[in-house]
């Protein structure tokens, strides 16, 4: 560890004498900032991840509108003048990076998305500076709904314009009721899949690998972050699983990003990881679960997917009853 305290002191050196490599390393904060890490190593295994992921599913154009969304987002926000602390911070990229994987990953690969992308990115910060003073009063954080909010207005665009269709959107329908049936115990490798992915879902990505290197990512900035993302995945899989959800979502962690971000939010970053406060978002994670399966299914009949909206919204209501002095 004090190789790599080493190795962060003298990158962030480098960027206080050059305006490139600043903007680098805000970029880099701004993908760690995806699971609240305020540090560019984070942000470097993430990068990796995002990379591995899309190219090793044949998808390297969604990486691409990755990065260049979150290159947009940041400039954006230096441009527009926001707070230098704050941008310095990565907290003007992450929601910025977010939409852009969301947008190439649900919409066609074409001259539109790249439109959409820089667009939505750029909207992004704007959404973000909105939702800081529409909270402010409340003392919570804006989380990613600027993501989901901006992502959601370019889907559903999509259904407007020939120039880009959303191939990747699910199917509009109204949810039919499930159909109860006798549930086998999760095989050891479905188990050990629908955790790691519940993870790497948190950026839109189907891979193990990528799953193993943003938890490493997590795991040089903070151990109890990297713990809590491992037991977030591990309370969604279980009370999906126990309760009846479709076994493909389940294991391919569709059911169990969101709650990972809360288990983390509300386990130890608006929070000590106190035993009361570790109990308090196990609970906040299981009603994550239900709200990632009731938003999937308020959402069916216009086609969009729920993103991390379950998160937010459970996050704001917990974060709102439990009383600041006892974070």
């Amino acid at each position: 560890m004090t190789e790599m305290a080493s190795l962060l002191e003298a990158f962030e050196r480098a960027a206080a004498a050059s305006p490139l490599v600043r903007f680098v390393d805000v970029a880099l904060r701004g993908l760690g900032q995806v699971m609240f890490q305020d540090n560019p190593l984070t942000g470097l295994f993430f990068l990796l991840a995002i990379i591995w992921g899309a190219v090793s599913t044949g998808q390297p154009f969604v990486a691409i509108c990755g990065v260049l969304a979150l290159v947009v987002s940041t400039g954006t926000a230096l441009v527009v003048g926001v707070d230098r602390t704050a941008w310095r911070a990565g907290l003007y990229g992450f929601n910025g990076v977010l939409t852009g994987l969301a947008l190439a990953t649900f919409l066609t690969p074409g001259p539109m998305l790249v439109v959409f992308v820089v667009l939505g990115a750029a909207m992004s910060v704007i959404a973000t500076l909105a939702t800081q003073r529409w909270l402010a009063g409340h003392g919570i954080p804006g989380l990613t709904f600027p993501f989901v909010a901006t992502s959601w207005l370019f889907l559903l665009a999509s259904h407007g314009f020939a120039g880009v269709s959303g191939a990747g959107l699910p199917a509009g329908a109204v949810t039919a009721p499930a159909v109860m049936v006798a549930t086998d115990p999760l095989h050891v490798v479905d188990f050990v899949s629908g955790v790691a992915l519940s993870i790497s879902q948190v950026f839109l990505k189907d891979s193990l690998v990528a799953a193993l290197l943003f938890l490493a990512g997590l795991a040089v900035s903070s151990i109890p972050a990297a713990l809590l993302a491992v037991a977030g995945a591990l309370i969604a899989v279980i009370v999906a699983h126990l309760a009846g959800a479709e076994s493909e979502l389940v294991t391919g962690g569709l059911l169990g990003f969101s709650p990972v971000l809360t288990a983390v939010a509300l386990g130890c970053v608006f929070a000590r990881p106190a035993p009361r406060n570790l109990s308090y978002a196990a609970f906040a994670t299981i009603v994550t679960v239900i709200a990632q399966v009731a938003l999937n299914a308020a959402l069916a009949p216009v086609a969009l997917p729920a993103l991390t909206m379950p998160f937010v919204l459970i996050t704001w209501l917990f974060l709102m009853a439990w009383p600041a002095e006892k974070h």
